[in-house]
């Protein structure tokens, strides 16, 4: 029985009680906190400069896996993790070979996944969509059917496909609905979804909330933090403020609930991320020194 079986048969008894969830969410043998990840592009300035000192650095903070980016151009990265004993399960690789796979210089996504396959990746990541991928909902139906065929293609390589979610996704379009919307109604069981609920904050929605309405089709969790008070570019992340982000426990969006939730869901894997940082060593110590605190 896999684990996602085995919570539609034996979850509901777990959750007759809230205080036995909550206890297990937040014990130290959670499995999100005991092998809590990061998304290296939180240090992507200073790995170009030392890839090895860097993921030393995040090996010593206590973080136990990573997420590369990058992929399938991120060799140095994932040698040197594993090298400090860390677990690269995943890789935000790059998504033109799914979404525009006749463009000139466009590496085939069968390439992407046999190197994946070569480096036991068991999940890869879309993590963004150019604005003229995106400008309508049809647009949003032709990604969805596009990821939905390279998912199965995934699936036959031992490999999860997921989309990482911004904030743009939660414009309102034709009649209120969204690209998002469509995603939820299109994407196939085989298509999951990398949820980062900083940018989920950022269009306007709970995390929690959407992470019931996702459950069971969630493959990974972006934990990130929201400065209070700032003043939010409507579903325009490029435009968003650089002190944004901020260290888990130094903003406004409620880890606690977000850890619990990620069990419920079938979350298999967590990651802490912080896009901008003055100092993205000391962010990411303090990130996971927090986490330990729950």
């Amino acid at each position: 029985m896999n684990r996602r079986d085995f919570l539609k048969t034996s979850l509901a008894a777990t959750l007759a009680s809230s205080a036995t969830m909550k206890a297990f969410a937040l014990a130290d043998n959670n499995p999100y906190r005991k092998n809590i990840g990061i998304q290296l592009y939180t240090l992507r300035r200073q790995i170009a400069e030392d890839t090895v000192g860097t993921i030393k650095a995040v090996a010593e903070a206590g973080y136990k896996q990573v997420e590369a980016y990058g992929f399938p151009d991120a060799d140095a990265m994932i040698r040197a993790s594993k090298e400090f004993g860390m677990q690269v399960n995943s890789a935000h690789f790059a998504w033109e070979s799914v979404t525009a796979p006749e463009k000139q210089g466009v590496i085939p996504f069968e390439k992407i996944l046999d190197k994946a396959s070569e480096m036991r990746l068991s999940h890869l990541v879309v993590p963004y969509l150019h604005t003229h991928e995106r400008e309508t909902l049809d647009d949003y139906k032709r990604m969805a059917d596009l990821l939905n065929k390279a998912a199965a293609k995934a699936k036959d390589a031992n490999i999860t496909l997921a989309y990482h979610n911004h904030s743009f996704e939660y414009a309102p379009q034709e009649g209120s609905k969204t690209g998002f919307d469509v995603m939820i109604e299109e994407f196939s069981d085989e298509m999951k979804f990398e949820v980062d609920v900083f940018w989920v904050s950022a269009g306007g929605i709970d995390p929690v909330d959407m992470m019931k309405r996702l459950e069971g089709r969630i493959s990974q969790l972006h934990l990130k933090d929201l400065k209070q008070g700032i003043e939010l570019p409507e579903f325009d992340n490029t435009k968003i403020p650089r002190d944004s982000f901020k260290e888990l426990g130094n903003g406004i969006i409620e880890m606690e609930p977000i850890i619990e939730a990620a069990w419920v869901a079938g979350v298999d894997h967590a990651h802490v991320e912080q896009d901008e940082s003055a100092d993205p060593i000391a962010s990411i110590q303090q990130s996971i020194a927090y986490l330990a605190t729950l």
